[in-house]
């Protein structure tokens, strides 16, 4: 059987991916953050403008929502709890329309 990484009890499990992804949220807002610090060093309005109005209001939107997801994962038991839990992802769309 060739190698997957889905072997490995953390790599397949939804709160691991969740805690994951926002690592990397966080890790973007940080590095948007520090690209308007730049900015400002260089006397550069427009840019730290774009940056704020383009990214970082979205960033701390993903941020609170990927937190919420984490904060229910971990009240939720692997199984049948998880397996709601991604119903409840699949279908969030479909309730605005």
């Amino acid at each position: 059987m060739p190698f997957s990484e889905f072997e490995h009890g953390e790599k397949g499990d939804a709160l691991y991916a969740m805690e994951l992804a926002l690592s990397l949220e966080k890790l973007v807002n940080e590095k948007l953050l520090k690209l308007q610090s730049v900015a400002e060093e260089n006397n550069d309005p427009q840019m730290q403008d774009f940056i704020e109005s383009e990214f970082l209001a979205e960033q701390v939107e993903a941020i609170k929502k990927i937190s919420e997801y984490v904060t229910q994962l971990r009240m939720v038991s692997q199984g049948h709890g998880v397996w709601h839990f991604d119903q409840m992802l699949l279908h969030e769309g479909e309730e605005a329309v």
